[in-house]
């Protein structure tokens, strides 16, 4: 019995005497780890610092052309990807290239009233030379182009300018041209950088006119199909491309 409350006793000191409180060592949370912001607006013209005035919306936006193809460097190359929203109604810009590296040009049939297919082409007449020998005036103020043309395009007439291909129209229709992209004389050094939407101007005696480039493409050196007659009133630039000469840049425009 006495043995029965001893140990009772024990219990019951060893439950009077409080517990200690366990302590904990917690870190604080280090800081969130945040990306880079995306909210600044790019700058894409350097002469001013403001962007151009160009719609970058989705109805702008272009599926590029296959990787290592002859026009995938080329501006403003490829399809649509929303042609029903495509703007002015173009359901494709830039090169359309088919296996043998042509491009398609615009405008180059059409039907009269009469269902005959017709073109439009001015001859180049002894009237429309100018006092210089020169026959007209091309001017593209966004890469600051300003270069008379004379005709034909052999060496010593590319030395004095640019040159217009004998076999294409002056005036109607498609008026083609040419020059060097590099030297003393590379009037054309600059035209793989004109856009969509930007403007060239033509003017002969008969006029002046302002054209809308529609293509920057890079193509064939065999490739002649920019020469090819048009129902709309164009203009077709060709230059070599530095350092690839089996291929040369093609600018297009039409008259707006």
């Amino acid at each position: 019995m006495k043995k029965l409350n001893l140990l009772l006793f024990v219990l019951l000191l060893i439950l009077a005497v409080p517990a200690s409180a366990l302590e904990y060592s917690i870190d604080a949370p280090e800081g969130p780890d945040y990306g880079i912001p995306t909210s600044v607006e790019p700058v894409y013209t350097a002469d001013r610092g403001e962007r151009k005035n160009k719609d970058v919306s989705k109805n702008a936006a272009l599926i590029p052309p296959a990787f290592g193809s002859p026009s995938a460097d080329a501006l403003d190359t490829g399809t649509y990807l929303t042609p029903n929203l495509a703007p002015n109604g173009r359901p494709a810009v830039g090169a359309v290239i088919n296996g043998t590296g042509a491009v398609q040009t615009p405008g180059s049939t059409g039907t009269d009233y009469s269902g005959m297919a017709y073109t439009k082409y001015t001859d180049l007449t002894s009237d429309l030379y100018y006092k210089d020998g020169s026959i007209g005036i091309l001017k593209a103020p966004d890469i600051k182009l300003s270069v008379r043309v004379y005709e034909g395009t052999d060496a010593a007439t590319l030395k004095k300018g640019a040159g217009h291909f004998e076999e294409t129209s002056v005036w109607d229709g498609n008026a083609a041209f040419a020059s060097h992209n590099r030297g003393a004389n590379d009037y054309f050094g600059k035209i793989h950088t004109l856009e969509v939407g930007d403007r060239i101007t033509w003017t002969t005696k008969l006029g002046t006119r302002t054209y809308e480039v529609i293509s920057v493409a890079k193509v064939s050196e065999t490739d002649r199909s920019g020469l090819a007659s048009s129902t709309e009133n164009m203009l077709t630039l060709y230059t070599c491309v530095r350092d690839q000469r089996e291929y040369r840049w093609c600018v297009q425009a039409v008259e707006r």
